[in-house]
């Protein structure tokens, strides 16, 4: 019988935390779980047990989980995964409900792994418990300034977007990722790993209600119950967006799936078609998860799939128009009012239209007002959906102040504006970090905005 997804409450919002297997040595899981927690300032009590006793960071540390004390939420596990499922009973045996289990070595493995994995389950029903993993690196709350994860991640930086992934490493490597390499945060991250207990429907269903969270992504090899997945998808894709990107679609991809979380991907598969039906839009690879992502964290998806874009380049013009329409996307005629307005910054010779060929405007009123009169009147295009900003920038031909981008992008909150480039990458790197912590995504390269424009419209189109 399913559990009620409220008893994920302990795992997000814990106020007492224990670690099993808590280490003293650097570089251990149970070391470095602690001080991630310590790290993200968690507010709540923290326990630790070893059999060694004594203090780790400063924090006293009790011999068995029978000597912790009574009412703790939440449980984290690094021990050896021949020692989870008495320690589970344990944990169930001292009340505690929810349990990180952090150890490989179960059905992804071998036959004795499925065994040992089989076990487990029913351990955890013994236990009466919540479980995530085994397998995997853990789960982050912002909201909560909490993690369970084990690889050193420091502070974790808060936004609205929350992922759910069939890796047990998506709470490491990829997170490392986000915080190195992006601009935007997360609310909650959750590593699925093995799924013997909690699995994708729970935590959709819980991030549905969640109102820290603005979009979900997921990463799954396999749908535990997909009937039951797409009722909740259903539900919750009318109230905030739900990516999906699904591995082990093809059979080479199945087989790694199964090698990686014991998951046959092939098994209740379901059909595109029902994802649509469901509102749930697929993208179909890893980056997605980053790239939509952030759009999504400072922006609306677009209400349509109408975009004008902006471009220094005529070749520009001509290839990226040929890529939207194979995208999917639409570049329409502009509203006679708009091509006025844009023929009024533009030399005589150059005829006006969608998408902008600026090069001209830039070279007579400078990149400020060309581009920032530009972007305003597409922006106020009713046949504009959404709007791409290509710039093309160099110490020869300017660099300019971006905050005219910026304060166009706020008239309009209901158009997304991206920001591509080409030019010197030293001046796009410069002007991406400037941008998007004030709320204008920016893509490397200049296939990426439509690429993430078409997901988008797509996803709006879905829920419509």
């Amino acid at each position: 019988m399913r559990r009620a997804v409220a008893d994920l409450g302990r795992f997000f919002a814990p106020r007492s935390v224990a670690v099993i297997g808590a280490s003293a040595q650097p570089g251990k899981p149970g070391h470095v779980v602690v001080r991630n927690i310590l790290a993200n300032g968690f507010p709540g009590a923290l326990h630790l047990v070893n059999p060694r006793g004594g203090e780790i960071e400063g924090l006293p540390v009790v011999p068995t989980i029978e000597a912790l004390p009574d009412g703790i939420d939440q449980a984290i596990v690094t021990l050896p995964a021949a020692q989870t499922p008495d320690t589970v009973r344990a944990l169930g045996r001292k009340g505690v409900r929810a349990i990180v289990l952090a150890a490989s070595g179960f059905a992804e493995v071998d036959r004795m792994g499925a065994a040992l994995q089989a076990e487990l389950g029913r351990a955890i029903r013994e236990a009466g418990a919540r479980v995530i993993g085994p397998n995997t690196t853990g789960h982050v709350s912002v909201p909560a300034r909490f993690t369970s994860s084990f690889f050193p991640l420091g502070r974790v930086r808060g936004g609205n977007i929350s992922y759910v992934a069939q890796t047990g490493n998506f709470c490491g490597i990829s997170l490392r990722h986000i915080l190195s390499a992006e601009h935007f945060g997360v609310a909650r991250s959750v590593g699925l790993g093995n799924k013997v207990d909690v699995d994708e429907c729970d935590l959709l269903e819980y991030l549905g209600g969640d109102a820290a969270t603005g979009a979900v992504f997921l990463y799954l090899e396999r749908l535990t119950d997909p009937r039951r997945f797409l009722r909740v998808a259903r539900a919750v894709s009318r109230r905030k967006p739900v990516i999906l990107l699904k591995g082990g679609a093809s059979a080479a991809g199945a087989a790694a799936a199964l090698a990686h979380t014991g998951a046959l991907a092939g098994d209740g598969r379901v059909a595109d078609g029902a994802l649509a039906q469901a509102g749930v839009t697929r993208v179909h690879r890893y980056s997605d998860l980053f790239l939509v992502a952030r759009a999504l964290a400072v922006m609306p998806p677009p209400r349509g799939n109408r975009v004008s874009f902006l471009s220094p380049s005529g070749a520009f013009t001509v290839v990226l128009t040929d890529l939207c329409r194979s995208l999917g996307l639409e570049v329409p005629p502009l509203e006679d009012r708009t091509r006025a307005r844009l023929q009024a910054l533009a030399p005589s010779f150059i005829r006006m239209r969608n998408p902008v060929d600026i090069f001209g405007s830039v070279a007579l009123h400078g990149y400020e007002r060309a581009y920032g009169d530009a972007l305003d009147a597409v922006l106020g295009d009713r046949r504009v959906d959404a709007a791409v900003v290509i710039m093309m920038l160099t110490a020869e031909t300017g660099v300019p102040s971006y905050d005219f981008l910026v304060e166009t992008a706020r008239r309009y909150p209901d158009k997304p504006v991206y920001v591509t480039f080409m030019g010197a990458h030293e001046h796009d790197l410069a002007a991406r970090a400037w941008l998007e912590p004030r709320g204008v995504p920016c893509y490397m390269k200049v296939e990426e905005p439509f690429e993430v424009l078409s997901v988008l419209a797509r996803c709006r189109a879905l829920t419509a």
